[in-house]
């Protein structure tokens, strides 16, 4: 009876019973509980779509990923559990740890028994939650707090600041997750699936450095691609890295083709040289990363720069194919040129067809698309081409790589599948691969 005084006091609106009996309902209790239930179904719908928009990225649920942010949800209750007393402001998770925080929530006994080993129940009561907005200040404390217990940078690759800052613009992902992580396409063998990672390479100056100040004026740290994009150099100036905090030196996503990424030591020249002198380098393989813990590697540039580097597990991404202009071909899908007459005894070619090669990510060709614009035999001469009528002409597409017979002389691959343009204004074909990548053809 002392439960349903209590109960009665605190929520004179609901029944003390789990489910109310029929006597007590009437026409008003019913409306209050249906706009309560309705109330508590909205707010649920809320925050189910909040999560999946903080979360929405594949990697998260990659196991690797999972057992890095397990591992770094662990140290931040021991940072918790060390200094909260001392810690005037609140502690700011990142999204890796908030996604371990929300899962281990969704327990609640071993939830509750945990935390009560530990002894940080009221210290959680710190701990921003979500659909908070909090200052950027208090995100720099629990950063240095992070760096004070474990010498680390507190941001990495996929373990951003899932909250808005307050005045600070958030900026959203180039990248279009909502599609699946899995490959999608089981008809087209030429195209190959892509896999993106992100990294972030974070700087901090050495506390006792040995060269002079007119030195590091000079000296300056360039990244670059372990392999392809030969010419992508970053740089960035000692000036701007400080001994006591790490910085956020580059944040970009990568290719796991590309193999990983190399840091070069350089030190411009003097007054008559433009270039630079290497003094030295460290790498990052992807590989390397994936097999250490929390994804994280550090290394140390000529005892000056200790340099942290964080990735993401490589998951698929969208496809990315370019068209590019290539040579006139005829009917047989061969190349107007004179090695195709002498291999054909000079036998003049029929037909003209305008001719396009789209390549994807890597450069690889997938397929060949042609349309037919001219017929009939072209010598060289008196002799003019016959147009082909609009109704008369063909788009063609044809899976798979050019046959090169001599140099850039080739032919165009066998398996096609074409259509009329007549055909196609009335029948558009609709072809969706991996969700981002749709091509219509009207």
């Amino acid at each position: 009876m002392r439960c349903m005084e209590i109960w009665s006091s605190r929520y004179p609106l609901e029944s003390f019973e789990n489910e109310a009996s029929s006597d007590s309902q009437d026409s008003g209790g019913e409306f209050v509980g249906g706009s309560l239930k309705e109330g508590v179904f909205k707010e649920v719908e809320k925050q189910r779509l909040l999560l999946c928009s903080m979360f929405v990225e594949p990697y998260r649920s990659e196991v690797v990923y999972l057992i890095a942010a397990r591992q770094r949800y662990r140290a931040f209750l021991f940072m918790l559990q060390r200094f909260a007393r001392e810690f005037s402001s609140r502690f700011v998770p990142t999204s890796d740890i908030l996604l371990m925080w929300l899962t281990h929530q969704s327990y609640p006994t071993v939830y509750f028994e945990d935390l009560r080993a530990l002894a940080v129940e009221i210290d959680l009561l710190k701990v921003v939650t979500l659909s908070e907005t909090l200052k950027e200040k208090e995100f720099e404390e629990t950063k240095k707090l992070w760096d004070r217990a474990f010498n680390q940078p507190y941001e990495k690759a996929g373990g951003e600041v899932p909250f808005k800052l307050e005045g600070v613009t958030s900026i959203e992902s180039p990248l279009y997750w909502e599609e699946s992580g899995t490959d999608v396409n089981t008809k087209y063998r030429s195209m190959l699936p892509r896999f993106l990672l992100e990294a972030c390479v974070f700087v901090r100056l050495k506390q006792r450095i040995r060269t002079l100040q007119k030195d590091m004026n000079r000296d300056f740290l360039r990244l670059q691609i372990t392999r392809c994009h030969s010419e992508l150099k970053l740089d960035k100036a000692f000036s701007n890295f400080t001994n006591d905090s790490w910085e956020k030196a580059w944040h970009f996503y990568c290719e796991f083709g590309t193999k990983g990424v190399m840091l070069e030591f350089r030190r411009h020249g003097g007054r008559c040289l433009r270039g630079s002198s290497l003094l030295d380098t460290v790498s990052f393989s992807w590989n390397d990363l994936l097999r250490a813990d929390s994804l994280t590697l550090e290394k140390e540039i000529s005892q000056q720069v200790n340099v942290v580097t964080s990735i993401t597990p490589p998951v698929q991404a969208p496809y990315l194919l370019k068209c590019v202009p290539d040579r006139v071909t005829d009917n047989s899908g061969a190349m107007i040129s004179d090695v195709i007459l002498k291999i054909n005894s000079y036998r003049p070619q029929e037909g003209r067809w305008l001719s396009r090669t789209v390549l994807d990510h890597a450069g690889r060709v997938c397929f060949v698309v042609r349309i037919r614009v001219g017929g009939g035999f072209w010598r060289r001469g008196s002799e003019t081409p016959s147009a082909v009528k609009r109704e008369d002409r063909i788009i063609e597409i044809r899976e798979g790589s050019w046959s090169y017979v001599a140099g850039p002389i080739g032919r165009a691959p066998v398996q096609r599948r074409w259509w009329p343009l007549q055909r196609q204004r009335n029948l558009p074909n609709k072809v969706k691969l991996h969700g981002t990548f749709q091509q219509e053809m009207n």
